[in-house]
């Protein structure tokens, strides 16, 4: 098998160190740029700024305009009856009761006739729920909201996967949960990763690893064929939706090359979102309408956290990544390096419900925010990986399609450091070093135009978020939902002191070899009816 891992930190060359200090520079340079050009060039970087907003006003209009896309396609799914649908590809041919979609008929008369490489009644999901140190109040619903799915729990077998150095106290309760809802299941198990394992980072990567060897000795025993399972990852917060199972079974049947697909649910942060306080809200639902938006986009999707694969695609790139802390996203390009870029996402228009950032004090919230952010965007990392494996290694890489991905991926984290910083701060520069210059002077009025046309964008925003709020809970009086829509004008302050500052900060760590080489844990807790929190175990 070739070798697809991250090199330790021991065995990066000057070249991969020069791949890694790649995205910091480019940040950095770029948001130095206006001062530099302000002082030998300032017509041209004011025109520059000026190109750079209305090239993000184009960008704003069609984030908009997908978002809209997005969520009818997505309100639309979650109507289709999915179920039925996916006993009709296994009977065979049958009459439309106008419910279903139209493409539907015509994916069970080309299975009725042509070969199929796994049939619905086969397969069986495993649901891999990742746990450090949460308490039943966290873990428990996750595993009541998969009982609670529109598919056969005889089909299921749930893999709780819990970790050493979470204590003694966690162990006991993941074996309390197993035995309690494992008769419900086809089967359930407790694994429990042992800490300090050589060559791991502390991370959620080597605790799903372990778990998932575990499963591959199930299996075997068994005599369940790996291609017939289908594995979904899960965070202890994360609730799927009633139809994810019956509609991801669907997909991988229909699929014509179900081995060399990922699959990717949206990621919806609503189920504490009436108790995370506004920042936070605002954090949440933007990364809710960025999953979306990214959903309709099917060549940038990669995967982020809940996401599935076969396990036979699994056992081939030896399971997830313990050497990086965004394992998720990473697992992306290891399938694509693994399969010589015979490796797609597609988007499943189902939600799996997840936490907003929620701590014990508002304080701790901010900075757990700030954490997860970071943490996610450390995939920074994996340009200098893109880079060797794809451009210094022998492989039969498509070589368009690798530089189409790389650039993706390389604007991508560039854009999340500096467009932040770029679109609320350059404006003033010009005229900071030339206030006698007229272009200089009318530069931040010219912006702030572009920019509160931009804004009226947030309208769709607010009118989506509302919709999608889950119903309000009884501890909370009518008010709370005034504060939902106030909650907007923190938009541009969250986008700078997060989005950019997070991006910032993991790049510039990269660039001077200061890894992350530990998972900071999100804190989660949970608000009960009377308003008291329920932290970590």
């Amino acid at each position: 098998m070739k070798n697809i891992e991250i090199p330790y930190v021991s065995q990066r060359g000057k070249r991969y160190r020069a791949f890694e200090i790649l995205p910091g520079a480019i940040s950095w340079s770029i948001l130095l740029s206006p001062f530099v050009f302000s002082i030998f060039a300032p017509h041209l970087i004011t025109y520059f700024i000026i190109g750079y907003l209305l090239l993000w006003f184009v960008k704003a209009v069609g984030l908009n305009v997908r978002s809209l896309q997005g969520f009818k396609m997505l309100d639309n799914q979650q109507k289709y009856p999915w179920p039925r649908m996916l006993e009709e590809l296994q009977s065979g041919p049958v009459d439309q009761r106008g419910d279903e979609p139209s493409w539907h008929q015509s994916h069970v008369e080309r299975l009725a006739t042509g070969p199929v490489i796994v049939k619905p009644d086969d397969i069986f999901h495993a649901l891999v729920v990742a746990t450090y140190n949460e308490s039943r109040e966290i873990l428990e619903p996750t595993i009541l909201s998969i009982l609670a799915s529109e598919y056969d729990a005889k089909k299921m077998i749930l893999v709780l996967a819990y970790e050493e150095r979470g204590g003694a106290e966690v162990g006991e309760q993941a074996k309390a949960l197993i035995a309690e809802y494992a008769p419900q299941f086809k089967h359930a198990m407790a694994v429990e990763h042992p800490k300090d394992m050589p060559g791991e980072v502390i991370g959620k990567g080597g605790n799903i690893t372990f778990a998932g060897r575990e499963l591959q000795k199930y299996l075997a025993e068994e005599g369940i064929k790996p291609l017939n399972v289908i594995v979904t990852t899960l965070d202890a917060d994360n609730r799927p939706h009633k139809y994810y199972l019956p509609a991801l079974s669907y997909l991988y049947v229909v699929c014509p090359d179900p081995i060399h697909v990922s699959f990717q649910p949206i990621p919806m942060f609503t189920n504490n979102i009436w108790d995370a306080p506004a920042p936070t809200r605002v954090i949440a639902t933007g990364n809710t309408f960025w999953n979306v938006v990214l959903s309709m986009r099917p060549h940038m999707i990669r995967n982020f956290s809940s996401h599935a694969q076969s396990m036979q695609a699994l056992i081939d790139t030896d399971f997830w990544s313990v050497r990086t802390i965004v394992e998720d996203g990473h697992q992306f390009w290891r399938t694509y390096f693994r399969y010589d870029g015979q490796h797609d996402v597609y988007p499943l228009y189902i939600p799996i419900y997840q936490d907003a950032v929620l701590s014990t004090t508002f304080l701790k919230t901010l900075k757990a925010q700030f954490v997860q952010l970071r943490r996610w965007a450390w995939g920074a990392s994996d340009v200098a990986y893109v880079l060797e494996m794809g451009f210094f290694r022998k492989n039969k890489l498509p070589r368009f399609d690798l530089i189409a991905k790389f650039l993706r991926l390389l604007e991508g984290h560039i854009s999340w450091a500096t467009a932040p910083l770029i679109l609320a701060f350059s404006a003033f520069v010009p005229l900071l070093f030339n206030p006698q210059d007229y272009a200089a002077n009318q530069l931040p009025v010219i912006a702030s135009r572009i920019q509160t046309v931009a804004l009226l964008g947030i309208f769709v925003t607010l009118f989506l978020s509302l919709k999608l709020l889950p119903p309000k809970p009884a501890r909370y009086k009518r008010h709370r939902t005034i504060f939902m829509v106030l909650q907007w004008v923190m938009l541009p302050v969250t986008t700078v002191a997060y989005n950019g500052f997070s991006g910032l900060y993991s790049q510039t760590r990269l660039m001077f070899g200061w890894y992350l080489g530990k998972f900071d844990v999100t804190e989660k807790v949970v608000v009960q009816d009377d308003k008291t929190k329920v932290s970590s175990i």
